[in-house]
């Protein structure tokens, strides 16, 4: 298998994967939520259509996380008074707070899987991953903002 990185990648993805949505689940969450709320957190305000990019995702699966956070309380969103065709979605109060529980929790679950790596080695890891071509039509450019 050490020639086939990509393996690895996938297995040991799977299993990191498995306790992030424990680690998610602890919150009341599953992971797709959980990456909205964080996005919306880190990106403030943002149009549903660039979170749809953002998420790289099919408009319908961000409609219903939305509508679930929506329904929870934990995300808002409205029509965008310059457009009304356009929704705008923001992170709640109570979503801010619950995805500062979140990544306190997520912290601690990146120790114990990266304890044996360097800060050196990590920062390899995380330059690398974000170099990755995951999406076979990803041109690499981030979304505006504009929808």
């Amino acid at each position: 298998m050490e020639d086939l990185p990509v393996l690895t990648l996938a297995f040991q993805g799977h299993l990191a994967g498995t306790r992030v949505r424990k680690a998610m689940a602890e919150h009341g969450l599953k992971p797709g939520h959980g990456h909205v709320l964080m996005v919306l957190q880190d990106q403030g305000a943002v149009g549903q259509h660039c979170l749809t990019e953002t998420l790289g995702v099919d408009k319908s699966v961000t409609v219903a996380l939305l509508n679930d956070l929506e329904r929870d309380g934990l995300a808002e969103r409205r029509r965008d008074p310059a457009d009304r065709r356009r929704h705008i979605v923001e992170i709640s109060p109570r979503g801010t707070a619950l995805v500062t529980e979140l990544r306190t929790t997520l912290a601690a679950v990146q120790a114990d899987l990266f304890r044996n790596l360097a800060p050196a080695e990590i920062d390899t890891l995380r330059s690398a991953l974000a170099r990755l071509h995951t999406t076979p039509d990803d041109d690499g450019a981030p979304c505006d903002g504009q929808d």
